[in-house]
């Protein structure tokens, strides 16, 4: 464990205070600013201190360029933190019946997460290139029903991508984010029972952007619309408050002062510890809107934190994660019901938000490197340093002065490389790193890379168990797991028995081929019995590399019975030039375009804008009529 790890671990042992109180409920809770005088008065103190450390940066300035007998050059105060620029492209409960019928594979049962496709009755809903479509699947059909913008009508999409959509009811919801317009978009659509889609209205949230390359903004939880969004604060401009958490309805002549507070200084907490001196505030906020009322209404809570921030939604709370210089870090857990806030004060910085887990025996399982900076854009493939997993009681958050005790650390082996992947699956966490999967010259020898096995709930006996290939994703296969990774030229898949013990159990190999999607949406698992059931998961040649302007070749379909993968076959994408669509927003598929189906006993290929069906006969997946549900350009 590194240096600085120790150390932090150290220090929480010595600060953190008293017993556990019964249950999961915090000992005690954050405070919040009692009134919009305090707050405005707090941000008054930040301000004068950052103005004093200019005059100080100024003078230091002044005295080099002096001690250098040259003329000083004309003082600059550092440029504020900003949000990522637009690059050239984008740069818990039971499941319900319903869900059983889900086409995402989710992190957390009963917990919805923003996606490309979604079905609504007898209809897929698919969210691709600015645009809104149905497909009739139901009653054995397969027939191109509506499509409609997924932007309001005569407001301009350039520098909008629309990334996500949710279904609750016959309310379809599209997040997007626009540069243009500076926020978070919220479009809300009707669906009927026939599949034809109208549009009701959109909303703009006050945001930085939330884009993750593993992540996903939003969360449906028990008809619960929840975003997570990190506001910067920009504390030398005269108004900071022009960046708190804000909604407003679009129209087409919105200005503005359109946008009303979501989050008043009684809904706004801090914890004891200072902002950094030098660096930026974030109000990292967590966003409830009420869909049941056809005119969104929505709540906000908010935290004062540094920048670097990992978000983790369970069915009743969700937990920022933020991290400092250092290995200093802090954690919040903000509850779905609008109550209180609790931190704690912690060390290290999780993966992503699959390196969380809140157990049914009431506490916060978390992943750790000694070192990250968060999962913003395409930071969560980054970090460094040595592992351990966290474990505390949930009734140990309290008003963010406690500190995990050092005796909640369990160090772990394997360094946390670049690509690292991580899954909690029944009693196991496991997790490992990619290796080089650049390097696909079948010539070339391939290290062996190590799968670390390891029970969250005591940490105990950690197993490294031994793989010819890297560790390029990590599936629940039931009650076990699926480890997916190249070799060379070609795509592994070993299935890990997790039973007393982690064992390999067998391994299938696909020549020539790689993932076609990264994202955990790419992946379904589809359980037909006890140790039964089918995996699907789109590939691509091995020459191919993943395009964000392209879909993947095909999708390959695996039988799994008793941990023994065999193939079924693939669907594959019609060959040739993609369809013009006439694209006119989100014109690069950030979020992936290709996808498994299983829909009632049906298998679908989801690719581009081509959705293939497929049966099972004689042990083989063979097609069984596609359509094509592109527009036309204009």
């Amino acid at each position: 464990m590194s240096s600085a790890l120790k150390i932090t671990f150290i220090l929480s042992l010595l600060l953190s205070a008293g017993s556990h109180a019964a249950g999961t409920a915090p000992r005690k809770t954050l405070a919040p600013f009692a009134s919009e005088q305090a707050l405005n008065s707090y941000l008054q103190q930040l301000q004068a201190r950052q103005a004093a450390l200019l005059r100080e940066q100024q003078k230091l300035q002044r005295a080099t360029a002096q001690s250098m007998s040259a003329p000083p050059a004309p003082p600059a105060p550092p440029a504020p933190p900003a949000p990522p620029a637009p690059m050239a492209a984008k740069a818990a409960p039971a499941p319900s019946a319903e869900a059983a019928e889900s086409v995402t594979n989710v992190q957390t049962a009963g917990v919805d997460e923003g996606g490309i496709v979604k079905l609504h009755g007898k209809h897929l809903v698919m969210l691709r290139r600015g645009k809104l479509f149905t497909v009739q699947v139901g009653g054995n059909a397969l027939q191109p029903v509506s499509s409609l913008d997924a932007f309001a009508p005569g407001s301009d999409p350039s520098g909008s991508w629309y990334d996500e959509m949710l279904i609750d009811g016959d309310t379809v919801v599209v997040i997007g984010y626009s540069y243009s317009r500076g926020g978070t978009e919220i479009g809300l659509f009707d669906v009927n029972g026939d599949g034809k889609l109208a549009y009701r209205s959109t909303y703009h949230l006050r945001s930085n952007d939330y884009y993750s390359s593993r992540n996903y903004a939003s969360r449906l939880v028990g008809g619960k619309l929840v975003f997570y969004s990190p506001l910067s604060l920009n504390l030398r401009r005269g108004d900071p408050f022009g960046g708190f958490p804000a909604l407003r309805r679009w129209r087409p002549d919105a200005v503005p002062s359109d946008f009303k507070r979501i989050a008043p200084a009684t809904r706004i907490y801090r914890t004891d510890e200072e902002p950094e001196t030098g660096f930026g505030l974030t109000l990292h906020t967590v966003t409830v809107c009420d869909l049941a009322q056809r005119d969104m209404r929505c709540e906000a809570t908010a935290v004062m934190g540094p920048q670097g921030r990992v978000f983790y939604v369970s069915g009743e709370s969700v937990f920022v994660w933020t991290t400092r210089r250092g290995s200093d870090s802090g954690v919040f857990r903000i509850p779905l019901d609008g109550s209180a806030p609790s931190a704690l004060k912690v060390a290290g910085a999780p993966v992503d938000q699959l390196s969380f887990l809140e157990s049914a025996d009431g506490h916060l399982n978390v992943l750790l490197r000694a070192e990250g900076q968060g999962d913003a854009m395409w930071d969560g493939a980054r970090g460094r340093g040595d592992m351990a997993l966290l474990r505390v009681p949930l009734a140990s958050f309290s008003d963010g002065r406690d500190s995990a005790p050092a005796s909640s650390y369990k160090a772990l082996p394997g360094g946390g490389g670049y690509g690292l992947q991580n899954r909690y699956v029944g009693s196991y966490l496991l997790y490992g790193n990619p290796g080089n999967p650049g390097r696909r010259k079948a010539d070339q020898a391939w290290p062996r890379q190590p799968l670390y096995a390891v029970r969250w709930a005591d940490a105990g006996n950690v197993q490294a168990l031994s793989l010819p290939h890297g560790v390029e994703r990590i599936e629940a296969l039931g009650n076990d797991a699926v480890v997916i990774g190249a070799q060379g030229r070609d795509l592994h898949f070993s299935t890990i028995g997790l039973g007393a013990q982690a064992a390999i159990a067998t391994r299938y190999i696909r020549a020539d081929a790689a993932q076609g999607e990264s994202r955990s949406h790419g992946f379904f698992y589809k359980p037909q019995a006890a140790g039964e059931g089918v995996i699907g998961l789109p590939i691509l040649g091995a020459d191919e590399w993943p395009g964000l302007n392209k879909s993947s070749a095909s999708v390959l379909y695996l039988r799994n019975s008793g941990l023994t993968l065999t193939e079924l076959g693939g669907l594959a994408a019609r060959p040739g030039q993609a369809p013009d669509d006439g694209c006119r927003a989100s014109c690069v598929d950030w979020y992936g375009n290709a996808r498994p189906l299983f829909l009632q006993g049906r298998v679908f290929a989801l690719l581009g804008y081509e959705l293939v069906e497929g049966a099972l006969k004689e042990g083989q997946i063979r097609e069984v009529r596609r359509i094509s549900y592109a527009p036309t350009a204009r």
